[in-house]
């Protein structure tokens, strides 16, 4: 047994060392974007009516991933069969569950603009069920959580 101390004593060397250690792909400078990326960032700018932003930056290592990711997230957000308003719901409670904070600070507030009450955001920002929600609000509500906590939902 002691002869793996040295091995976890290197790796957790390694692992502390700032030299050693991994940092985070920086974002590009958009002065700095080629073609392609300018391209890609105008069509996010005008899609999103706003600059590129979170992961996406990360993405402009390739931007035809980085396109297609928001192309994506636009149809999942704007042509959701359960309108926008119960959307951006459901994206607080997974955001709320899973500890996503750069999910929660960029709809938040997309949440309050569209309809959802400051009461319920209070409420599942704090890990607890709202009181008053609409018959929708509590089917989706009750639906996401389920999800999220055992993975599947029952019939």
């Amino acid at each position: 047994m002691t002869r793996f101390i040295p091995c976890a004593l290197l790796g957790a060397l390694l692992a502390a060392s700032p030299v050693l250690a991994q940092s985070r792909l920086p974002d590009i400078p958009p002065a700095q974007y080629d073609e392609a990326q300018k391209k890609a960032a105008a069509e996010f700018d005008a899609a999103r009516k706003a600059p590129l932003s979170g992961p996406f930056q990360t993405m402009m290592y390739s931007p035809e991933v980085m396109s297609r990711a928001r192309a994506m997230g636009d149809y999942l957000r704007f042509n959701s069969a359960i309108g926008n308003t119960l959307s951006e719901l459901v994206i607080l409670i997974t955001a709320r569950a899973w500890s996503q904070s750069y999910e929660w600070s960029a709809h938040q507030p997309i949440a309050l603009k569209a309809g959802i009450s400051r009461d319920i955001v209070d409420a599942i920002a704090e890990g607890r069920r709202p009181e008053r929600m609409s018959d929708d609000e509590a089917m989706i509500y009750d639906f996401t959580t389920e999800l999220q906590v055992n993975r599947g939902v029952s019939d």
